[in-house]
């Protein structure tokens, strides 16, 4: 994301160690520890959230194409029975 690499961290890490010093330092990093990860679930939440409404959304397309498919088959059955109604009318004319 950031592309941090280790002697990044190393810097961060030996410029909080001067600045804080040595007492501090391990509250500190477990409470950047926990920010992390409350962040890392966030994103992962966010994420989630996304996937599913794209799900809804590609079911719904299928599901509105499904129901044109339908309709266009009730038509096609509609024509035929309609066609058979005449068929048979013009049978029993003659």
């Amino acid at each position: 994301m950031f592309d941090i690499g280790f002697w990044e961290f190393a810097l961060i890490g030996v410029i909080t160690l001067i600045v804080v010093g040595p007492e501090r330092m391990p509250g500190i990093a477990r409470t950047v520890g926990r920010y992390v990860g409350k962040g890392k679930r966030f994103v992962a939440k966010i994420q989630a959230d996304i996937g599913e409404e794209l799900e809804a959304d590609k079911l719904k397309e299928h599901l509105n194409l499904e129901d044109k498919d339908s309709s266009i088959l009730e038509i096609i059955d509609e024509t035929k029975d309609a066609l058979n109604d005449i068929k048979n009318d013009a049978n029993t004319k003659l």
